[in-house]
């Protein structure tokens, strides 16, 4: 039984992710380069948080405290890899322009890669101690716990992972086009979702669906808005999701 427990919330958090590496990324060696510079990044965030919640110890039980700002510090570094991207921008098209890339031709494929890049570290990290206790042994809810803890663990970090995605596309366009309330949008609902797990710390679980909810419609409105923004519509979205004719889902790439 631990070994479908495993299997099943391993695929549920990082079947998509895979997926889309897979299908947008692995035959691509400078998306690859991006993505794990854009993981790196990430983890430089964690290891920020994680220097600040052992400095100040008065407030290292405050989980809440950690919280904020491994968000804030996430959210810098999103604006640090911009700024690296940008100021490279020139140098890294002159770099490829030998290879079968067009990475640096759209910014919103850039966005997209590095968005997934901080998706997939920050799921990784969020979950590998949970599937490792999955594993057993012993099983969940034989003394009042949540018995859907590790499913419900799985769906919030591929909530979590595709938020990421979405976030990248909206702050990168943000920062281009000067429309900095989007980039307050993705800062703010980062928060408000991080915020919202504070509430799976009650025992019982009964409040998984106040997390679930409204962390899934937030995931909607995000993936909404990096769609139009990348030039998308939202037609052309429903398409590609239901499968219908003409379901590509296709952006400009700059001049």
């Amino acid at each position: 039984m631990t070994a479908y427990t495993f299997f099943g919330c391993a695929l549920t958090a990082y079947g998509t992710p895979l997926a889309l590496f897979l299908l947008t990324i692995s035959s691509d060696p400078v998306k690859i380069i991006i993505l794990i510079l854009s993981a790196f990044f990430w983890l430089l965030s964690l290891l920020l948080s994680a220097i600040l919640w052992t400095a100040v110890v008065p407030l290292k039980e405050e989980l809440a405290f950690g919280l904020v700002f491994s968000v804030l510090f996430q959210e810098l570094f999103r604006f640090l890899i911009y700024l690296l991207l940008d100021k490279a921008d020139t140098y890294l098209k002159k770099l490829t322009e030998t290879e079968e890339t067009q990475i640096f031709a759209n910014k919103h494929i850039l966005a997209y890669v590095v968005g997934l890049g901080f998706g997939l570290m920050s799921g990784a990290f969020s979950l590998v101690n949970v599937l490792a206790a999955s594993l057993g042994p012993g099983t969940l809810g034989f003394n009042g716990e949540p018995h859907n803890f590790f499913i419900v663990s799985a769906v919030m970090t591929l909530c979590m992972v595709l938020l990421h995605t979405s976030w990248g596309v909206i702050f990168f366009s943000s920062l281009d086009t000067g429309t900095y309330w989007q980039t307050g949008f993705v800062v703010v609902s980062h928060m408000f979702v991080s915020c919202l797990s504070l509430l799976n710390s009650h025992q019982s679980g009964s409040l998984y669906p106040a997390t679930i909810l409204p962390s899934y419609l937030v995931l909607v409105v995000s993936i909404s808005l990096a769609v139009k923004v990348a030039g998308g519509s939202l037609t052309g979205l429903k398409a590609a999701v239901v499968g219908g004719g003409g379901g590509n889902l296709e952006v400009q790439a700059d001049q």
